[in-house]
């Protein structure tokens, strides 16, 4: 629960990750989040003293739906993100069909799909609730990402953790947060 109001706080101090997260919250779109580095970067950046900065990379939208699998229905809503805050690298995802993508057993639900992501520390996402406040989906739990553990989910452990080692490499992590622990053998 510590982690969690911290994360909270966390994000509450950063106008800029709230005005994105006010954005998506506005898109209305079923089970939907922000995920991944834009929470995971926040939280690394902060734990190594850095001050908080725009988000490096894709800012990762997630939802499901199971009626609207089009590719395009994803690209239209990043168009009308960008069309909103231009500077920032959008990536909309339905998790309804990213499990063709991903070789894996159909999804049910953004909760159920993150448990497939390749990192634990990554496998976050935060949303707008329906009363304002933030709420938190991280089915592993926050302690990797607060305790700078860099470690593969579940699915990376075994055939795909080439995968989860490849991210490492080009995502440059270990350079960029040198407090954290590489644990790729640790489930």
């Amino acid at each position: 629960m510590r982690y969690k109001k911290k994360l909270i706080a966390l994000l509450h101090d950063d106008p800029v990750r709230m005005d994105m997260v006010r954005l998506v919250r506005a898109l209305a779109l079923p089970d939907c989040w922000v995920a991944a580095g834009f929470v995971r970067d926040a939280v690394w950046d902060d734990l190594h003293g850095f001050p908080a900065s725009r988000p490096i990379g894709d800012v990762d939208v997630v939802w499901f739906e199971a009626e609207h699998t089009q590719a395009q229905t994803e690209r239209t809503i990043e168009q009308a993100l960008c069309r909103q805050m231009p500077n920032i690298s959008w990536s909309v995802k339905n998790q309804a069909r990213m499990h063709r993508r991903n070789g894996d057993a159909p999804y049910d639900s953004v909760t159920n799909a993150m448990r497939y992501w390749p990192e634990t520390a990554t496998a976050v996402a935060v949303r707008l609730g329906d009363d304002g406040r933030i709420e938190v989906n991280a089915p592993f739990g926050l302690a990797d990402l607060f305790q700078l553990k860099l470690r593969p989910g579940p699915s990376f452990c075994g055939a795909k953790k080439s995968v989860f080692e490849e991210r490492v490499r080009q995502k440059t992590w270990l350079q960029r947060y040198p407090l954290l622990e590489y644990e790729p053998d640790m489930p």
